[in-house]
């Protein structure tokens, strides 16, 4: 799992996804409920790339994520990304393994 922490990184995620199908997380630092979703996306096995970020830390990155996805911040709020846009979020409690399973599945890539 890499962390990302500048745009340029981001970009890069955003053009792999065209390839391969990745998971994204952002993360804050300073909530219970986010320490326990990071923990679930750390833990959920899969072959897929994934990446997360701390939203406070790298808040232009949080940004720009949002811009490029069209997709409103909340956090902790995860990603499936596939073909550079995302195809699935959740956020908070949703963020586990049998939701990241649900979307990986209703959009064929599981």
């Amino acid at each position: 799992m890499k962390e990302l922490v500048t745009i340029d990184e981001w970009k890069e995620v955003l053009e792999k996804s065209k390839e391969e199908p990745i998971l994204l997380l952002k993360h804050s630092t300073t909530c219970p409920i986010s320490t326990h979703a990071y923990t679930r996306f750390e833990e959920y096995e899969t072959d897929m790339p994934k990446f997360w970020l701390k939203v406070r830390e790298s808040r232009p990155v949080s940004n720009e994520i949002e811009s490029d996805l069209g997709v409103e911040h909340q956090s902790p709020q995860a990603f499936i990304l596939n073909k550079g846009e995302q195809v699935w979020n959740a956020s908070h409690t949703v963020i586990m393994a049998s939701e990241i399973d649900r979307g990986l599945e209703e959009n064929h890539l599981k």
